[in-house]
């Protein structure tokens, strides 16, 4: 698998407030190229990539196998309006999505719930990022 992000997923990373040590939730991960990246950008971090897909899981699983064997990345098949952290799961710092359909606007009961899910995940002063802007939004979550 190739280590190159596309221009436009270059951008959306470049975009997001990294800082190293952070812990950075992935929403939509497909193959897990953004996923593989943040990771490398911050160090003693720790990235969560999840997707509703079980194929795109299996991409990202073996595209990110040395990230993953680091322990600096890690996969998980969920939709974002049903995810939960794990017991004993430390909240992220950061959580971004790209095209991710219960967060584009078409189906608010949805996405009230994604948002619900994301802000229970996030530290309280955790922030969501999606594409959208340019490149990305910073959406508002309900504390």
């Amino acid at each position: 698998m190739s280590d190159e992000l596309s221009p436009r997923l270059r951008a959306i990373v470049e975009a997001l407030p990294l800082r190293p040590g952070m812990r950075v939730l992935e929403i939509g991960c497909g193959p897990g190229a953004a996923a593989r990246e943040v990771a490398r950008r911050i160090g003693g971090g720790h990235v969560l990539a999840i997707d509703r897909s079980a194929k795109a899981i299996a991409q990202a699983r073996a595209g990110c196998a040395a990230e993953i064997a680091a322990g600096r990345l890690s996969v998980r098949q969920s939709a974002v309006e049903s995810f939960e952290l794990a017991p004993g799961e430390a909240p992220y710092d950061l959580a971004f999505a790209v095209r991710v359909g219960a967060l584009d606007g078409r189906h608010p009961q949805l996405e009230a719930q994604a948002l619900a899910r994301i802000a229970a995940a996030l530290r309280p002063d955790g922030r969501l990022y999606i594409d959208g802007g340019d490149p990305l939004k910073e959406i508002p979550l309900p504390r």
